[in-house]
């Protein structure tokens, strides 16, 4: 590492460090979200400096963008709610909770950071395992290979978690209409440019990933965000396709995940343990 790389990395660590104070520090809660955005932006280049592309796409795509427009969006409707805008309280009662969390936060990094102390320099891990058999995984991208080979338990019980905290919302008993505003013509013009550049890029992702930093996590959160987008611009599901159709496209991922995992069962090989030959498909 050259001396300019050692500045720029230290100056990134320091920047990450400050926005994250700011942003828990601010009493102004746009102020926050904005420093949290920057903040997401900051650890996605960090990820890039670290050799991680595919979790620095993942991070701008959800840290800095998806999850910043959701809270900009709560944030408007809290303020349009009270009619007044939300600023957090500044007052002595609070300092015994800040002083405990800053103690629980020390606790954690020290945890942390004697874990990552202590992990021996030579540990093998997993990569030469990955590189033996790469060819068979039906991918050229270590990465996804990892995420096809290794983690498709946990892709399922994603799906799971996600089914329910759906199914958790509607529990609820709905959710109160709200008056959405109608877009200008300017933003109209440009969700109508954007958004279809949104779908091309996330199926582009998904494409690339096989080869390349990409895949359906990246692609799904630029799919999600072009979602969120049309949702904040006041567009909706029909009426048609919003009660029963849409309930049974959402839970027919899930059934066909699990039902290609006992196929496999039937078919004399373990669950969800796909053949090398139809891995990459």
């Amino acid at each position: 590492m050259t001396l300019l790389q050692l500045m720029f990395d230290t100056l990134l660590g320091f920047s990450l460090l400050w926005l994250a104070w700011r942003a828990l520090a601010s009493p102004d809660l746009f102020r926050a979200i904005i420093l949290f955005i920057a903040f997401g932006l900051l650890m996605a280049l960090t990820w890039v400096r670290l050799d991680a592309p595919d979790v620095a796409l993942a991070e701008a795509s959800i840290g800095a963008g998806l999850t910043g427009a959701l809270l900009l969006s709560a944030l408007a409707r809290l303020e349009a709610k009270n009619n007044t805008p939300i600023m957090t309280e500044n007052t002595k009662s609070q300092t015994p909770l800040r002083l405990l969390l800053i103690i629980l936060f020390l606790i954690v990094a020290t945890g942390l950071a004697y874990a990552a102390l202590t992990v021996p320099q030579n540990a093998p891990g997993l990569g030469g395992w990955v590189a033996e058999n790469l060819e068979i995984s039906g991918v050229n991208n270590p990465v996804t290979a990892v995420l096809l080979n290794f983690r498709a338990y946990d892709t399922l019980l994603e799906m799971s978690v996600l089914l329910l905290a759906m199914l958790g919302v509607w529990s609820l008993g709905g959710i109160t209409k709200q008056h959405e505003p109608i877009p200008g013509p300017v933003l109209n013009m440009l969700s109508r440019l954007l958004i279809p550049l949104l779908i091309m890029a996330a199926g582009y992702l998904l494409w690339v990933g096989a080869d390349a930093p990409g895949g359906a996590f990246q692609g799904g959160s630029v799919l999600g965000a072009a979602g969120v987008l049309l949702l904040l611009l006041g567009w909706r599901l029909g009426a048609g396709i919003a009660g029963l159709p849409l309930r049974i496209i959402l839970a027919s991922g899930l059934l066909i995940f699990i039902s290609t995992g006992m196929i496999l069962i039937l078919l004399g090989r373990q669950f969800l343990e796909y053949p090398p030959s139809f891995s990459g498909a």
